[in-house]
């Protein structure tokens, strides 16, 4: 997490780093070990074109790839483009009187190296998730998700399953990680981010990510070894795969399990379920039957037009974004003036994620809307004690 990776030949970090990245450590956007960031929340941008590829995920722009990259290799290598997101004020006002500042994120591509992306281009800002409790979502059996979204199929919130590409096993699998998603397992989300982030390869992704167009990038890439052997991406899965959830904050309080109630009243439960319980396979050893409460069910659900980036990823739609986990959010909130919540970090707290849902969550943003401003303010505190 915290190794940096360099450009050889320099002295200051491990060489490997890629020709084209947009950091050079984990820990860039993945601050305080995963949690959240140390400072401002770095925005990457993925694109891709219309269309779906062999495996049924996005198409790569056949310019830029999957993820714009901000920083090349100085005098050698250029950076494929400028990403930039501004944020403009919009007033919400409850029943009540009570106004929230939200933010409406718009972003803005500058100085591309390779062309214009053209019209057809589609967009979609990310900021970093949490990676804590990987381990224990990850041995959440296939069989009791497919159950949960078999029983909750014909409701209103209802979600769906996105059925993803495994590459080490070549086959369809649930997906469970990402904002949509769309990974299946901790080590090729993890080999993921290395290669699109840091330009660092592995055994899962063995190449560099240099479009045919980027001559400089490609030339830099002569060899055949990969950047990140596989003992260190054992090391790097074990470390993720063990990584706990921090607890729960004041669990007993009276006032928070005054919000409990009202965060299952209000329908927030029907997506964020509190409770799961992971495997009995010896195999995975101390994550083996235990009963967890990360407030997701895992499921991509319709978040509404407010919240889509008119990217689809495999099965998921472009307004179905996964139900993000809750547990540890409260650390982050309170640890940052802006929390960088929702996909691209526009909510700044738990109240202005909430209403920035729509879509299936749109009836349930409703009745937190109509609450008195004391029951917000519970319900809240109970967020943020996860």
């Amino acid at each position: 997490m915290h190794r940096r990776w360099v450009v050889a030949p320099s002295p200051f970090g491990q060489w490997g780093r890629g020709p084209t990245s947009n950091a050079e450590v984990c820990t860039d956007c993945h601050g305080q070990d995963g949690l959240g960031p140390e400072s401002s929340p770095v925005v990457v941008l993925h694109v891709s074109v219309p269309g779906r590829s062999i495996h049924g995920g996005p198409v790569p722009h056949p310019r830029y790839g999957l993820q714009i990259q901000t920083q090349g290799i100085l005098g050698r290598v250029p950076p494929e483009a400028r990403v930039t997101v501004t944020r403009t004020p919009r007033t919400f006002r409850f029943p009540d009187g009570t106004t929230v500042s939200l933010r409406v994120p718009a972003v803005r591509v500058t100085r591309l190296a390779f062309g214009a992306l053209g019209p057809t281009t589609m967009r979609s800002p990310r900021v970093a998730p949490r990676l804590i409790g990987l381990g224990l979502l990850e041995a959440i059996p296939d069989e009791a998700i497919e159950a949960h979204y078999a029983r909750t199929a014909g409701l209103a919130t209802h979600g769906r399953v996105n059925r993803v590409w495994d590459a080490a096993a070549s086959r369809i699998a649930i997906g469970r990680f990402g904002w949509k998603a769309n990974q299946p397992g901790i080590r090729q989300q993890i080999a993921t981010a290395l290669l699109e982030d840091l330009g660092v390869t592995s055994s899962l992704h063995p190449r560099e990510n240099c479009p045919p167009v980027q001559t400089a990038c490609a030339a830099e890439t002569a060899g055949s070894h990969v950047d990140l052997h596989p003992g260190q991406l054992d090391a790097l899965v074990a470390y993720l795969r063990l990584s706990a959830p921090p607890p729960a904050r004041a669990p007993d309080d009276a006032r928070i399990d005054a919000g409990r109630t009202l965060f299952g009243r209000t329908g927030c439960t029907r997506c964020h379920v509190p409770e799961w319980r992971t495997g009995d396979d010896t195999a995975l050893g101390p994550l083996a039957g235990r009963t967890i409460r990360p407030y997701t069910d895992l499921l991509v659900h319709d978040m509404g037009a407010g919240l889509s980036d008119g990217r689809p990823d495999f099965d998921a739609r472009p307004d179905e974004w996964r139900t993000a986990p809750l547990w540890g959010l409260g650390v982050r909130v309170r640890a940052h003036h802006d929390a960088a919540l929702l996909h691209d970090g526009r909510a700044r707290d738990v109240t202005e994620a909430i209403l920035w849902h729509g879509g299936e969550a749109a009836d349930a943003r409703e009745r937190f809307v109509e609450l008195p401003r004391e029951a917000r303010e519970t319900l809240v505190r109970f967020v943020e004690s996860l």
